[in-house]
């Protein structure tokens, strides 16, 4: 379970009474499909007939475009999770990463989840130095307007992600 117990209200919508924006929410789910996409050969490599997990990704980015509804986006999240789910290794933590990051459109704690399956996708893929490049990368890849939100977030959250953001 990546989403705690206590929400963190930085990371609830002022309409679900917190204080997070709908622009830095957006920005959320563009970081969070940033992350998906980087590892998300290590799925198609192994499963390149199966679209969903390619699509999940799709449809957060056109979330933030406005170009679809929050719950398209959190179905196709679902998808790409399924497409996990018979999997192993490498190939499962691509595709959940892909689902979690779609599912930041209806729960912006979701990145950390999308950010946190895609390091363990490269750890299973590539060992343990690998997967902190790629937190690295990722950090990198931040935002600035999300940047320290993101960060405080990672060191609250880590024991709930698999401590991949040490």
């Amino acid at each position: 379970m990546i989403v705690p117990e206590v929400r963190d209200p930085r990371l609830s919508t002022i309409r679900r009474g917190g204080t997070l924006t709908d622009s830095d929410h957006h920005l959320l789910g563009l970081w969070a499909a940033d992350c998906a996409e980087h590892v998300l050969h290590l799925f198609e490599q192994h499963q390149p007939s199966d679209p969903r997990p390619r699509q999940a990704i799709e449809q957060v980015r056109a979330w933030t475009r406005g170009e679809v509804r929050m719950w398209d986006s959190r179905s196709a999240g679902g998808h790409a999770m399924a497409a996990a789910r018979p999997l192993t290794g490498a190939p499962r933590f691509a595709a959940f990463a892909a689902g979690q990051a779609a599912v930041v459109a209806h729960v912006a704690e979701h990145d950390l989840g999308a950010a946190a399956y895609a390091i363990k996708a490269v750890r299973a893929a590539g060992g343990e130095a690998a997967g902190h490049e790629e937190c690295r990368w990722q950090r990198a890849q931040l935002p600035e307007e999300v940047r320290d939100l993101v960060l405080e977030d990672q060191q609250r959250r880590n024991d709930l992600c698999w401590s991949v953001f040490e």
